[in-house]
């Protein structure tokens, strides 16, 4: 039975798609299938982090493309309404079934890609867990300012690194720290790396002085 997706070029329509993708490598099965083209057309940009699956698979299908096409892009914008370079771009694979993007498959290619799929599902078996941490961040004194303080702690961005709420907590003789939940992915960052080579460096420690791990619990 065809499958249905609509306003891919929406936040939306992209959560759908990243929906329907969990627990699966491609649109049709285990393998690239046209099916897969014509949903690539019809997504204007690579899904963000928030949306694995979809970027996942965005990612895979870009790698079967880029060998097809060896030129240096400089990349292209459409202008208008939004619905209408994708619904374009679905229409002209629609238009196109008999186009064939990737040529004879070699023994080389063969190879690669059951070498892709072998790894894609040791990954599967193995995902990793997350973790959520409570981390005081201490000031030099009482004259630091503590919401710069809190605002280049929230700058440092990592892939598996969420920022959560916080709160001022009184240390005594007038000064603060901050008190901060973080949920990290296991495999992606080490929170000791996180405040030895971020939090406690340039710029940051302009304000922070040192960190603690209150607490640490896997979820």
């Amino acid at each position: 039975m065809a499958v249905t997706f609509s306003d891919l070029h929406t936040e939306e329509g992209i959560k759908s798609l990243d929906q329907f993708l969990s627990g699966k490598t491609y649109i049709s099965g285990d393998q690239l299938t046209k099916d897969d083209v014509k949903v690539y057309a019809a997504v204007v940009e690579r899904p963000g982090e928030f949306f694995p699956n979809a970027a996942k698979w965005y990612h895979a299908v870009t790698s079967h493309l880029a060998p097809s096409f060896p030129g240096t892009a400089q990349g292209v914008r459409f202008g208008g309404k939004a619905e209408a370079a994708p619904a374009k771009a679905a229409a002209t694979a629609d238009d196109d079934d008999d186009l064939d993007l990737f040529g004879d498959e070699t023994e080389e290619d063969k190879k690669a890609a059951e070498e892709r799929e072998a790894a894609k599902k040791s990954a599967k078996k193995k995902e990793s867990g997350k973790s959520s941490v409570l981390l005081d961040v201490k000031p030099w004194d009482d004259e630091t300012d503590m919401k710069k303080l809190e605002e280049a702690v929230r700058s440092i961005e990592m892939p598996g690194l969420l920022w959560g709420a916080c709160k001022l907590v009184p240390v005594g003789y007038g000064i603060k720290k901050l008190q901060i939940m973080l949920t990290i992915v296991d495999d992606l960052v080490s929170v000791d790396t996180l405040i030895e080579e971020h939090l406690t460096v340039e710029p940051c420690n302009e304000y922070i002085q040192s960190c603690d791990i209150v607490a640490f619990n896997k979820i």
